[in-house]
């Protein structure tokens, strides 16, 4: 939130270090760290107009709650947090368990109340404490220049920024943008730095122009970059099973962003553990995202997931949680990863819905499906337009970028970064109510590839069963030094865990090996009963008969007679 408000012209290296120090788990320390870091910048000789405060709404038994306690966030209904200046809401990230949109705006409401006095409490510590601002000199575009732009090349500008595909439209443009140059600075092998800094003026000049165009194009004459109506989505293909080894797929297409998400099931062993500063300690549901350099027509290192990259993988793994089954109804670990395929415009939400896709798919038993859409706003004075499914030009070049993520009963996460300070309630209600009938035409088109978990699931998945033993046989299955249990596990290439209260699970890689197994456990820790069979091994012979093992610990007569 505080990345906007830096001036144009600012171009120091500034580097904000939060450092927690102690952590009491009652006051969550990222609230803390966004209003201390927007106190630092008060306080320095950084030239903000304006500060930042930050909060957190929590709705706790139907109630809202201002910065809830930690040990509460696990029962939270809506984990709302928001920061922004005194004038408006910056930035919003949220997770819910199927929210209402007008529960959203409450909470926003409720959340630009306690900014204001964040904001107030900063500004008062400037005045006490401050120094005094650097100046800093705003760079400002030669409007000459622009004019004469426009007066040359204005149609031609207007016509190739209206080219639908992304690839193509970037190809126009910069072959115009070169027109430009050559006419109005040229440069010959031995160019002065007058003549530089004249290309440079023109490049800007250009720049300006073409995004002045596009936004007066959408917000005032209502026309997008491809042509599509404020409300319309791009055209959407959804298909499961592409990867046939993995545990469940889905592929997700919208236009020109295309999303693979594969699901992988595990045992409980292999949950996430959580080392932070947080009460949370173990995760069994986990969404990563990948955006190779590939999916926008670049070449770029690949050195693991960058900020954004963990950003969205965070986005879609918040949004689809609420629907994720709990470990006794489905005893396993979840891991989902989303590759980009291709990207132009939200691929976070595209990796929502192939996600959700492709949990349905691995006969996961999820609650509901989820999908996701992007919004965007372009605002030039009176005139505003909100956008359903945004394009990277209109991300770029935009106001507002609100994603919206959730089922049919309502919203389970939700991002929006604003860049300007205009945005009403009024506008957030359009962009919400907008966004729910473009996330429901989405799920429309999913449930033709998919309408609701399977019932069976992959056969390469591993298979997990639960059966309860009394926990005095415990000792007997798990043998001297642990000797049964291994051989158990080594003879059916398993896993078995064992509770105290007696409940034993059993992980093998399929569904034979795992009943064999549970057979053998019964047999080994039920008590003998009349009527029951069993195979049993000779261990002792006497004159009246012979002793036979039928359970760990426990023999049986068969006499002579």
């Amino acid at each position: 939130p505080i990345r906007p408000l830096f001036p144009k012209g600012w171009h120091y290296e500034t580097q904000l270090v939060t450092l927690t120090l102690s952590v009491d788990h009652e006051h969550p320390y990222d609230i803390l760290a966004m209003n201390g870091a927007s106190a630092a910048i008060a306080v320095s000789d950084i030239p903000l107009d304006k500060y930042v405060g930050a909060v957190r709404i929590g709705k706790l038994n139907g109630d809202f709650v201002v910065n809830p306690p930690e040990e509460t966030f696990e029962e939270l209904e809506m984990d709302l947090i928001v920061s922004g200046t005194e004038d408006a809401i910056l930035m919003v990230e949220c997770g819910a368990r199927f929210v209402s949109e007008a529960e959203v705006l409450d909470a926003l409401d409720i959340a630009h109340g306690e900014i204001r006095k964040v904001v107030r409490a900063i500004e008062e510590l400037a005045q006490k404490a401050g120094k005094p601002k650097r100046e800093i000199v705003v760079p400002e575009v030669d409007e000459a220049l622009v004019a004469e732009t426009r007066e040359r090349f204005g149609a031609k500008l207007d016509e190739v920024t209206q080219v639908p595909e992304k690839l193509a439209r970037q190809d126009a443009i910069d072959a115009v943008e070169q027109e430009v140059l050559e006419a109005l600075a040229p440069v010959g092998e031995e160019a002065d730095e007058a003549a530089l800094a004249r290309r440079t003026a023109v490049r800007e000049a250009f720049a300006k122009l073409e995004k002045d165009i596009i936004r007066h194009r959408i917000a005032v004459l209502k026309k997008r970059p491809d042509g599509r109506a404020q409300d319309e989505i791009r055209p959407i293909e959804c298909e499961v099973d592409v990867s046939p080894r993995v545990h469940g797929s889905a592929l997700f297409t919208r236009g020109e962003t295309q999303i693979l998400s594969n699901v992988a099931l595990g045992t409980t062993r292999m949950d996430m553990k959580v080392d932070d500063l947080r009460l949370l300690e173990r995760k069994r549901f986990f969404h990563h995202y990948n955006f190779p350099p590939f999916s926008v027509g670049e070449t770029g290192f690949m050195r693991g997931p960058k900020r954004r990259d963990i950003g969205h993988g965070a986005l879609a793994e918040r949004a689809l949680a609420p629907t994720i089954p709990d470990e006794e109804e489905f005893p396993y670990v979840i891991r989902v990863v989303s590759e980009t395929l291709e990207s132009n415009g939200s691929s976070s939400m595209g990796s929502v819905c192939a996600s959700s896709m492709a949990l349905q798919a691995a006969g996961v038993p999820v609650s509901a499906p989820v999908a996701g859409v992007a919004m965007g706003l372009i605002k030039e004075g009176d005139d505003y337009i909100v956008l359903t499914d945004i394009a990277g030009v209109e991300d770029h070049l935009g106001d507002m970028d609100f994603k919206v993520a959730g089922s049919r009963d309502g919203i389970t996460a939700l991002q929006m970064d604003i860049k300007i300070s205009g945005v009403t309630f009024d506008i957030l209600r359009d962009a919400l109510e907008q966004a729910r009938r473009g996330r429901l035409f989405i799920l429309d088109k999913m449930a033709e590839a998919i309408d609701g978990p399977r019932e069976q699931m992959s056969p390469y998945a591993p298979r997990i069963e639960s059966i309860k033993i009394d926990p005095e046989k415990i000792g007997a299955l798990i043998g001297k030094g642990g000797e049964t249990v291994r051989a158990l596990q080594e003879e059916f290439e398993a896993e078995i865990d064992i509770d105290d209260d007696g409940t034993v699970r059993v992980y093998a890689p399929t569904g034979k090996q795992v009943e064999a197994c549970i057979e053998r456990i019964e047999s080994m820790t039920k008590e003998a009963e009349v009527g029951d069979r069993f195979r049993g091994k000779v261990v002792k012979t006497t004159a009246f008969g012979a002793f036979v093992e039928l359970t760990k610990g426990t023999d049986g007569l068969l006499h002579i007679s």
